[in-house]
Formats: structure tokens, C-alpha cells, sequence
């Protein structure tokens, strides 16, 4: 069996950091910054989509300047406020104890989703932490996943788990089961909508559906 984690929303809480980024660099662009309740549509889809939603509808050809402001400042603030939700680590014990391949896809930018994995989860052996980069199309495209299983090319039970459309559509391009997380960004209507295979009220429901 493989389990693969969404990062933002899913394993942790990174809301907060994302959302200072971005109103720093509003904010010194002299532009209107954003409650964090709104940052839960904002992000999902990669931090350029996340800066170009951020802007003011007349400003969005802004989007690489915010860019470049969000990602120096994120660079040395991408810990201050992010932890992991409560029950994960339980939970991600309870599948490695059962033998379940564990990897990240994410389209959080690669570099800081393996830094992030490594800070707040030290003690797990991810097969693979995979992020947003040039050289690989962001979810809901099925790369991401397909790198992923290569390696396993005889395992059937795959599930990915995520808080948001994003990741649901994944699992349905990729032809394997999903997990909504109704504790993330998006809540469960979207999840629901999507048609996420299964709904996780909590961690550790992860474990019981993959296990079960």
C-alpha cells in the first residue's frame, strides 16, 4: 500500500506563513492585503497562482514581482507559524508500523516542502518528497503521482490524501483512491464535491480507511 500526503492543508498547518508572505510583499508594493481566512482559496495551486490571486484584479501583472518579494521573505520565515496537525505523527506511525509506503506530493515549491518534511517529521522515511518545480507540471496533473509509484510498479492500493479539489482531481487522473482531509483549507463541500473517495474527519480516520 502508498500513501501520499498533500503538504499545505493536509500534514500541516502552513496557512500562516504563506499568508505573511504574500501581505508583506502586498504591503510593499503599497497594494491591500488579505484576512488569513482568505488565503484558504488562495493557495492549492502553487505559490505563482497563490501570488496572482493575492493582487488586485487591475495589478496582476504583478504576479512575478509579488513572486520574488514571497519567496525571499518565505525563505526565512517558512517555520515561524507552521506545525503539524494534531494526531499526524500518530497517524503516519500507525501506517509505517503496518507497512505502508509513505511519500509527499505537493505543489508547494520542492525546495521548501523538503525542508519542511525534514524540520517538522525527521523521524519517518518518506520514499519521496515531490514539489512544485520547472521540470514537472503541478497537480491536478498526474506527473507528480507517476514519479511517485515508478518504483512500485506492482502496488494497487495507492491512495492520495489532501484538503482540496486539487488533490481529489489528482487521484481521478491517476486512477487511484483519494482521502479528503476536512480539517485543511477547503473544508468538506469541496471535498464532497469532488468526489473524494473517502472523507476524513481526523488523522488517524486515514489510517482506518487505508488499513482497512
Amino acid at each position: 500500500m502508498i500513501a501520499i500526503f498533500d503538504l499545505d492543508g493536509t500534514l500541516a498547518d502552513t496557512l500562516y506563513d504563506l499568508a505573511d508572505a504574500t501581505n508583506y510583499g502586498l504591503e510593499k508594493m503599497g497594494y491591500p492585503v488579505h484576512p488569513y481566512e482568505s488565503y484558504k482559496q488562495f493557495v492549492g495551486n502553487g505559490v505563482q497562482k497563490l501570488c496572482y490571486r493575492a493582487l488586485p484584479d487591475d495589478k496582476k501583472d504583478d504576479t512575478g514581482k509579488l513572486l520574488e518579494i514571497f519567496s525571499e521573505y518565505y525563505g526565512m520565515h517558512f517555520l515561524d507559524k507552521t506545525k503539524l496537525y494534531s494526531g499526524m505523527k500518530k497517524t503516519l506511525d500507525t501506517l509505517r508500523e503496518n507497512d505502508v509506503i509513505l511519500a509527499v506530493a505537493t505543489n508547494k515549491p520542492q525546495n521548501f516542502a523538503i525542508k519542511i518534511i525534514d524540520k517538522l517529521l525527521p523521524e519517518f522515511d518518506f520514499v519521496k518528497v515531490l514539489g512544485g518545480c520547472a521540470e514537472r507540471p503541478k497537480k491536478p496533473d498526474t506527473a507528480i503521482i507517476n514519479e511517485i509509484i515508478s518504483d512500485f510498479p506492482e502496488e494497487e492500493n495507492i491512495f492520495m490524501i489532501g484538503d482540496s479539489n486539487v488533490d481529489i482531481q489528482t487521484a481521478k487522473n491517476a486512477g487511484i483512491r483519494s482521502i479528503g482531509c476536512v480539517w485543511g483549507f477547503r473544508g468538506v463541500e469541496e471535498l464532497t464535491r469532488a468526489g473524494a473517495d473517502f472523507i476524513a474527519e481526523n488523522p488517524a480516520d486515514i489510517a482506518e480507511f487505508i488499513l482497512k
